[in-house]
């Protein structure tokens, strides 16, 4: 039985090649996708007759180089995990208090386009219900405004 893998180790590397690029199918979050790559060298790898013990640790050795060297840079280019918003177009804005905002109490102000925001006061002031005020920054989901 033993032979029988050792002789047929390129179907093997194959076999963690597809599987590795399933399960980053399935995730999308490079991942496995650095396992796949370094199984594609070790199908020939393989052919070479390089003890298995060997060919399992140039394996490890290649993906953590490409995890090392190029998870960030492809985090960076394909900016995996990061959702952009439009809610920075809001700093600047002029919004109408709703619900009253006091040093130690959010309040609530609409924005333009009727989106209400929980918000609190960029200079802990109190601003009354009906006051215009200007989006300071945003932290979150609140407006700091005054």
């Amino acid at each position: 039985m033993m032979n029988f893998i050792l002789d047929n180790i390129s179907w093997i590397w194959v076999g963690v090649l597809v599987l590795s690029l399933l399960i980053e199918a399935v995730t999308m979050s490079l991942t496995t996708i650095w396992s796949a790559i370094a199984a594609l060298p070790m199908i020939f790898i393989a052919r070479t007759q390089l003890p298995l013990r060997w060919q399992v640790l140039l394996f490890v050795v290649i993906c953590a180089a490409l995890i090392v060297f190029t998870r960030p840079f492809a985090v960076k280019k394909l900016k995996i995990g990061r959702n952009k918003t439009n809610s920075g177009t809001l700093v600047g804005q002029e919004v109408l208090v709703v619900k009253q905002i006091s040093e130690f109490d959010r309040g609530e102000v609409k924005a333009r386009g009727g989106v209400i925001w929980t918000a609190a006061s960029a200079d802990n002031s109190v601003l009354e219900e009906g006051k215009r005020c200007v989006v300071d920054h945003i932290e979150g989901n609140t407006l700091f405004v005054k």
